[in-house]
């Protein structure tokens, strides 16, 4: 019987075991997808209407917006989708103490307004938020951007 009980529990090691890999295999091939075609970056998300947990994330450029992707999800549509129209940076920050552990090291907040008030707030490193800044900034002429 103690043979049996063996057996099964070394078998539920493998199936478990497998789960894990097959699960961190369709993680890495869904980020892959996401980045092929460049333009992607590193950055969490908190929505303050929210619950107001900081999620992270991957952005990527599309035109006019930025898409952004949870890290952990199977989905390859986004998540939330940032307009560059009419969009301004109210704000600029440091993260709190409270933030610090949810957030890459060198990482600085934007708080992002609409027509509307607050739509999102994005953390993202220091050279990724420099280059969001100027893509915000490089409209296409006679583009209504605030």
């Amino acid at each position: 019987m103690s043979e049996h009980l063996a057996w099964d529990i070394g078998e539920l090691v493998v199936v478990v075991l497998v789960a894990v890999l097959a699960a961190f295999a369709l993680l890495s091939l869904r980020r892959w997808l996401l980045e092929r075609r460049g333009g992607t970056v590193e950055c969490s998300l908190r929505d303050p209407h929210g619950r107001g947990v900081w999620r992270l994330g991957i952005g990527r450029y599309n035109g006019d917006e930025l898409l952004w992707f949870a890290i952990f999800g199977i989905r390859l549509r986004p998540r939330r989708v940032v307009h560059r129209r009419g969009l301004v940076v109210s704000g600029r920050r440091k993260p709190e103490a409270g933030e610090e552990a949810a957030l890459q090291p060198d990482a600085g907040i934007v708080e992002l307004k609409d027509g509307n008030g607050t739509i999102v707030e994005l953390a993202m490193s220091g050279a990724a938020l420099t280059g969001f800044l100027a893509w915000l900034e490089a409209a296409p002429p006679g583009s209504p951007i605030a």
